[in-house]
């Protein structure tokens, strides 16, 4: 999502109980392969991320496609006084990114669990892209 709470991308879901970093260089690749195939530029961009991104593979991913993450630390990885980047102003903008999914969690058909095939779930999430993108417009 961006600022304004505007999806612009989505990774396929993933079968059996993980957590958000499972496979996550696979994903996120994913999902800036898809900017990037929209002309949206990714270079030097700002993103938030909740402590349950707090990891240096992750970290590591953003550094490769020069994006700035902006991850709150994680008080289980230890020592909350690193050299990392993190903007606290900047991270409390992520409402607008949690307000949309949790429009998104409100339907039915747009949660795994609900779903038989990973192609009507994508569908789904889509259409709700759609909705989202013409209330905005």
């Amino acid at each position: 999502s961006d600022r304004q709470g505007l999806p612009l991308a989505l990774s396929e879901p993933l079968a059996g109980n993980h957590n958000d970093l499972y496979d996550i260089e696979l994903q996120f690749e994913v999902v800036t392969s898809t900017l990037e195939d929209a002309n949206i530029s990714i270079e030097g961009l700002f993103l938030n991320a909740d402590a349950g991104f707090d990891a240096k593979n992750f970290r590591n991913s953003c550094d490769k496609k020069d994006i700035n993450a902006n991850v709150c630390f994680n008080k289980r990885n230890g020592d909350l006084d690193r050299d990392e980047y993190f903007d606290q102003e900047l991270y409390n903008e992520r409402y607008a990114i949690e307000r949309t999914n949790a429009w998104m969690d409100s339907y039915r058909s747009l949660l795994n669990r609900y779903d038989t095939t990973v192609t009507s779930w994508i569908g789904f999430n889509y259409l709700s892209f759609i909705v989202i993108a013409i209330k905005k417009f």
